[in-house]
């Protein structure tokens, strides 16, 4: 289930086709949503294996949330990147336990910035460290969270108060018998193509998709 939409800026549509022949190559039937409210359909929830969202900007109703969280705390996978992910939902608090972080603000806009790699996992095996042009995510998190991928805040743009600060970039957590997948790399097309970005985001998905 790819459930897309919300604001334009981050090119949802686009974003999510970058991936969806491989997941159909990988065995998945997709259906994708152009609307929040399949979060009402609970026996379309309970057919997915995977929901991958991008939807910036969304709320949620009540119904929508609990159907949502209630889905992946019984085993669904539950995916996304950047604002389609972290940065909606806000007044939802199950919504946003389950997730583990929530978008705050990004200094500078589009600036240059290193992820750095900060794990063993299948999810980020093979990959080194790398710079990015983009948006510098700075997030509130879960400290439960198993944190793959990092980023250093060095205070400038404008925002001092950041120096230092070493914020997850890509994160994974278990969620009842459900797994869910977080990178805040993608406002756009051009971010998800960086070699990098999108091996660690097919990885994710296809990691989020195996019962825990």
């Amino acid at each position: 289930m790819v459930v897309r939409g919300g604001w334009a800026g981050h090119e949802p549509v686009a974003c999510t086709e970058m991936f969806l022949d491989g997941l159909r190559d990988s065995g998945f039937e997709v259906q994708t949503f152009e609307t929040l409210e399949v979060y009402e359909d609970a026996s379309a929830l309970a057919r997915a294996d995977l929901i991958v969202q991008c939807w910036t900007g969304g709320r949620l109703t009540a119904e929508q949330e609990h159907n949502l969280v209630e889905r992946v705390r019984t085993g669904a996978g539950f995916a996304g990147w950047h604002g389609g992910i972290v940065a909606t939902g806000f007044e939802a608090a199950r919504y946003q336990f389950m997730v583990g972080g929530r978008f705050v603000c990004h200094p500078g806009g589009f600036v240059d910035y290193d992820v750095d790699i900060v794990a063993e996992h299948p999810i980020v095996s093979g990959v080194g460290g790398f710079s990015v042009h983009t948006e510098q995510y700075f997030c509130h998190t879960d400290p439960t969270l198993e944190v793959l991928a990092t980023t250093t805040f060095t205070g400038d743009h404008g925002a001092p108060e950041t120096a230092g600060a070493v914020i997850p970039v890509v994160w994974v957590r278990r969620f009842g018998q459900g797994r869910v997948f977080v990178s805040t790399l993608g406002h756009g097309p051009d971010d998800l193509a960086v070699p990098q970005v999108r091996t660690i985001t097919e990885r994710g998905l296809r990691w989020a998709a195996v019962r825990a």
